[in-house]
């Protein structure tokens, strides 16, 4: 199943090839295209009740909705801040500094005290009984997990890492709050310096990423990594579009 997917999405990111490096041209369209739809799944995914139309209201028109906390305005506002800003470091190495630059754009406004800091506190993760480490611990594996997340030494295929490291930063679990959030944003991150769009995870398929995160916490990562690769293909398809629909 995996192969099948892999060499689908294979032949999809090799008919971009022409086009590589994208422009500034097409790398603000590729923004632009996506801010909405990203922002209001990733924050979907976490329990925000705004709507995609919703979604694009408060963050364009600056306008609130009726029946909506202002915690869900604030998480929309702060992640799309947020991914404008991994745009800007689409040709750099990232740092810890800029893990937490990430972080205290979404959360600056939410709760000014933790933004962009590292958790000093032990936490728990509800509906499971995984614990993240120590919170003494977590400088230590973020920095070896960029590390990781620059290596580019290894064997299997590049969208397959992304799963991995993706599962490995929520099992760190680096902030009081936001992990799922800024994780989402590295994996895009991850994807978009290789060529790929953005990874979106429909909210939709909730449950199941829910508990393929689950499951790569007991050492099974089969599942996070089937729905990557689901999902970066049928953003492929959108990105094709994406990036043919400018000339030159």
């Amino acid at each position: 199943m995996l192969e099948d997917f892999l060499k689908k999405i294979d032949q999809l990111h090799g008919e971009l090839a022409p086009f590589r490096p994208f422009s500034a041209e097409r790398i603000s369209l590729i923004k632009d295209y996506y801010r909405i739809g990203s922002t209001y799944a990733s924050n979907a995914l976490e329990g925000n009740t705004l709507t995609e139309s919703e979604t694009k209201v408060v963050i364009e028109d600056g306008l609130t909705i009726g029946g909506k906390t202002v915690r869900e305005h604030l998480e929309a506002v702060g992640h799309a801040q947020a991914y404008d800003h991994i745009y800007g470091l689409l040709r750099t190495k990232i740092t810890a500094s800029d893990l937490l630059e990430l972080h205290r754009l979404f959360f600056q406004q939410i709760d000014p005290k933790t933004a962009g800091r590292l958790r000093t506190r032990n936490v728990i993760i509800t509906g499971t009984d995984y614990l993240p480490p120590d919170y003494h611990q977590v400088p230590d594996l973020i920095e070896k997990h960029l590390r990781r997340y620059h290596n580019k030494r290894f064997h299997e295929h590049l969208l397959l890492r992304a799963a991995d490291l993706h599962a490995e930063f929520e099992s760190i679990h680096p902030f009081v709050d936001g992990n799922g959030r800024i994780g989402r944003l590295l994996l895009s991150l991850y994807t978009l310096k290789a060529g790929y769009g953005p990874v979106i995870f429909s909210p939709v398929r909730r449950g199941e990423y829910i508990s393929s995160l689950r499951k790569a916490n007991q050492n099974n990562r089969d599942g996070l990594r089937k729905l990557v690769l689901e999902t970066v293909y049928e953003e492929l398809k959108a990105l094709k579009r994406v990036v043919k629909s400018i000339k030159g």
